[in-house]
């Protein structure tokens, strides 16, 4: 399959079932759960699902989504669906831009065009990139996805097709958070030859799934007691805000899936708890994201009905151990930014970051663990710095 044009047309139909699905909701009932201890809450839930009903456009958003150029392809049985913006100055650097879950493309919309076109958003045409945006396989419009196997790490293989085959770049950089961090480090480390430089918003270890309890995020360790008291907490609550998702989607994202592709509030429910416990916000998912964008993030994985393949992403890790491509050292020998964000639930790791051959990093005192939709001036100034060093 070739390269085509592709533009995003979701069929009446799918959005006038997705109003009778919503009308139709079957509530739970939720008492003493305004702190969301217990999961998502069902009075803000229904505030948010009364806008999707009566406030919320998706076509105005499928036109603002169609205002970038958007292509598709398939490349060894592996669908793809990507943006590309070219870029606009003396020197572009080709830049594929790869998320995680549950992210979509969409996260990325604010830095395409201020890092394609620095000069109209008060930059220097000289940090100008040739910017692609790739939904990960199995995400999103990169659906639909028929094989099994496909988890991070092996996601590097048709993307770097992709870049080099496909697009025609010789080399290129690269830049990822979440899954796509790990995506990103992968090309790094067995496609240095193709790969000037990656960022990153948090710093992977590249075997981390390789246990004998990939779906335990203790890794079968205990927070010691001995720790200082705010460190021991702080522990526990990012072991509490990540550990249901990774354990569910690793061992039953199948069984999840028959619930989350019947029901949108499910699956609204699902995503938005997410995206309240891994950013910054005090609480209030609505001080990070907007209500149009958490409504597009969870009609993209609706409509394409893609929540099974993204969680099988986690599955596959655990059941497909990383193999390294070398034994060089450090792992990921290509030059390497970090991005770090104050609230973001992916803790800095001195190990982790031993892997890759670190040029440049930043901390920054915000941000969660969606840097890009959350921070994006921030992301975009750090690649920039980044690829200053390279070029």
């Amino acid at each position: 399959m070739g390269t085509e044009p592709f533009e995003i047309a979701v069929p009446d139909v799918k959005l006038e079932e997705l109003r009778r699905r919503l009308e139709a909701t079957n509530w739970p009932h939720d008492m003493a759960n305004d702190e969301w201890n217990y999961g998502a809450n069902g009075e803000y839930l229904r505030g948010l699902v009364d806008y999707w009903l009566h406030g919320y456009d998706w076509r105005a958003q499928e036109r603002l989504i169609n205002s970038f150029t958007h292509y598709k392809t398939e490349i060894d049985g592996v669908p793809l669906h990507f943006i590309r913006e070219p870029g606009k100055g003396p020197n572009p650097i080709p830049l594929v831009m790869i998320h995680g879950w549950p992210w979509t493309f969409w996260d990325y919309h604010e830095l395409i065009r201020p890092l394609a076109d620095p000069a109209s958003f008060g930059g220097d045409p000289n940090d100008s990139f040739e910017v692609i945006v790739v939904s990960m396989p199995g995400f999103g419009f990169s659906s639909p996805l028929v094989q099994p196997g496909m988890n991070a790490w092996r996601a590097a293989d048709p993307i770097h097709r992709l870049m080099t085959e496909h697009l025609g770049f010789s080399r290129f950089g690269a830049h990822g958070g979440d899954w796509g961090a790990t995506t990103t480090a992968q090309l790094g480390h067995k496609y240095p030859d193709s790969v000037i430089g990656i960022h990153l918003t948090s710093t992977p270890r590249l075997d981390h799934w390789n246990s004998q309890r990939p779906w335990d995020v203790t890794a079968g360790r205990m927070v010691s007691d001995d720790l200082p008291e705010s460190t021991r907490i702080a522990h526990l609550d990012i072991q509490r805000r990540v550990a249901s998702h990774v354990a569910v989607h690793m061992l039953d994202p199948q069984t999840l899936a028959y619930a989350l592709h019947d029901s949108p509030v499910g699956l609204l429910a699902w995503l938005v708890e997410r995206r309240r416990a891994w950013s910054a916000n005090d609480g209030d998912v609505e001080q990070a994201f907007t209500r149009d964008f958490l409504l597009t993030t969870t009609s993209i994985y609706w409509f394409t009905d893609t929540f099974v393949t993204s969680a099988r992403l986690y599955a596959e890790a655990g059941r497909n151990p990383w193999q390294p491509s070398h034994s060089h050292t450090p792992l990921v020998n290509v030059p390497t930014g970090v991005s770090y964000m104050r609230f973001d639930v992916s803790s800095r790791s001195s190990e982790a970051e031993r892997q890759f051959d670190v040029r440049y990093t930043k901390e920054h005192p915000f941000g969660g663990h969606f840097a890009p939709a959350e921070e994006p001036r921030a992301v975009v100034d750090d690649i920039r710095a980044v690829f200053r060093l390279l070029r």
